[in-house]
Order: structure tokens, then C-alpha cells, then sequence
């Protein structure tokens, strides 16, 4: 059974871990554990950890913005290709909606990571807009809830 969970302070290093891995570290920009450590205590920041059968799957970090909309920052995975994320981004939005009433949920991807690309277009996102981080192109994915 897949659940989402509000993070624990001694999630941290297991996140910092999981961030390293070369299936992951390409894809996002990663984190030091301080830096984890200080988001965790912003107010508008929510990091939720993903359990499978009691067990530390990845993690979320979402920003809760204005007009009940979510910036989806983050979702890491240490397991790639079972259909846990998948499955946990549905969970997040059903959260979103019902725990912080949530319309939208926004996200950006690499323009080289087709995989994410596939899979956000997949759950009904759709791109609207583009954008720049460090010379790489940035792609904006929304969806409401």
C-alpha cells in the first residue's frame, strides 16, 4: 500500500541520498542536507515522504502558493521503474485538493528529461510555458485539480 507522509527531520540524509544516485542527480538539482534542513522549516514549503508497505520510498517538495495553487518542486524516487511515482503523484494531487484545497498544480522539467516529459503528460499535465535554469530550457507542465 502506497501512502504519502509529512516528512521527518531524520528523513533528511535518506532524501540527501537518494537526490545522488546517477538516475536521479541528472534530472533535478540537488540538494545539501542543510539546505533540506532549512526548507523543511519555510512555512510554505511541504515535503511529504513516499511509503510502500511502511517503507521509505522518495519524497515530495511542494511550495503552497497563492490562489490554492502548488508549485510541485520535487519528486524523487529511489526505486525507478515499478510505477511508484506515477501512482505518488496521483496521491499528491487527491492531497493537494483535499488537505490544502488546491486548483493547480505546476511543475518544471528539464527539456532533455523526455522520461518525465512522458510520464507528466501522461497524468494530464500540459505544457505552458518554457523557461531557463543555468543555460539548461526548463519546461512548465500545469494541471488543475
Amino acid at each position: 500500500m502506497l501512502e504519502l507522509r509529512k516528512s521527518l527531520i531524520t528523513e533528511i540524509p535518506k532524501f540527501v541520498e537518494m537526490e545522488s544516485s546517477e538516475e536521479t542527480s541528472d534530472y533535478i538539482i540537488p540538494h545539501t542536507l542543510d539546505k533540506h534542513l532549512a526548507e523543511l522549516k519555510i512555512p510554505e514549503m511541504l515535503y511529504l515522504s513516499i511509503y510502500q508497505n511502511n517503507e521509505l520510498q522518495g519524497f515530495f517538495i511542494l511550495k503552497i502558493g497563492e490562489d490554492a495553487e502548488i508549485e510541485f518542486r520535487r519528486i524523487v524516487i529511489g526505486s525507478k521503474g515499478n510505477g511508484i511515482g506515477q501512482a505518488a503523484i496521483k496521491l499528491m494531487e487527491a492531497y493537494c485538493r483535499t488537505n490544502l484545497g488546491a486548483r493547480r498544480v505546476w511543475l518544471d522539467v528539464f527539456a532533455f528529461n523526455q522520461r518525465g516529459q512522458y510520464i507528466y503528460k501522461k497524468l494530464g499535465y500540459q505544457q505552458f510555458g518554457k523557461a531557463e535554469h543555468e543555460g539548461k530550457q526548463l519546461l512548465l507542465f500545469e494541471k488543475w485539480l
